[in-house]
């Protein structure tokens, strides 16, 4: 992974930065994106004072053309780009009959299009270096419940398009993958951790498997991974 160059979506807070982290101590080379340029810059400047290693994007993956931009300033700054964790995501949680329209269009356009912004963005790229598209969904994506009908939408959605888009590109050498984790530590749907959230999954847990997976045998490709906490709290994921 020595030299490797990963661009992360939703990078400068929870999962995403925990994976840029992680990555980072396993030397690659980190690109990553948010919606305010302050904040991304703030965060490439807690990952490292190194910016030959760093890079902080505003991008917004609702617009194609910021990830294009996105991309074009990774391949432009490092050369390349082997690795994309697609990792922006929303989440709005109330009953069907109080859902807005403005709720639903921002969980499918960040959640799905997003994705698929994302996804097109990157793909030409990732075809020269036989790279890895990791896509960060949910066990949303497989269990609905109450007041999860939009986010669970938009994350069943994630989940088949990206293992479609699997099929699609393992043919010229990119590995799709899916991770769906359950309950994590991190600033999603405005939650701030605590030390209440120690049984939770940690962002850089997430990191941790994204290493191990880049790093099995080529020959092997593990689609769809389903993560929870090993001990999780009551009517949990």
């Amino acid at each position: 992974m020595e030299n490797k160059v990963a661009y992360i979506t939703g990078g400068t807070k929870g999962i995403g930065f925990g994976v840029a982290e992680v990555l980072l101590r396993n030397g690659v080379k980190v690109a990553f994106s948010g919606r305010n340029k302050e904040d991304a810059e703030k965060a490439a400047k807690l990952l490292s004072n190194d910016d030959s290693q760093v890079l902080g994007i505003s991008s917004d993956v609702r617009n194609f053309e910021d990830e294009k931009n996105a991309v074009s300033q990774i391949v432009q700054k490092f050369g390349r780009l082997d690795y994309v964790v697609a990792n922006a995501g929303v989440g709005i949680f109330k009953p069907v009959d109080e859902l807005t329209m403005e709720d639903w269009n921002s969980m499918i356009e960040t959640n799905l299009s997003g994705l698929f912004h994302t996804m097109k963005a990157a793909v030409d790229e990732l075809k020269k270096s036989e790279g890895y598209f990791i896509s960060i969904s949910s066990l949303a994506g497989t269990n609905f419940f109450e007041k999860g009908s939009g986010y669970n939408a938009s994350k069943f959605g994630a989940v088949g398009f990206s293992q479609a888009a699997m099929l699609d590109l393992r043919k010229y050498g990119i590995k799709v993958s899916t991770i769906m984790p359950g309950s994590v530590s991190s600033h999603f749907n405005d939650h701030e951790p605590t030390e209440s959230d120690s049984w939770k999954i940690q962002p850089e847990d997430i990191g941790e498997l994204i290493v191990d997976i880049i790093k099995m045998n080529p020959r092997s490709l593990p689609s769809k991974i389903e993560v929870r906490p090993a001990k999780p709290q009551p009517n949990k994921f």
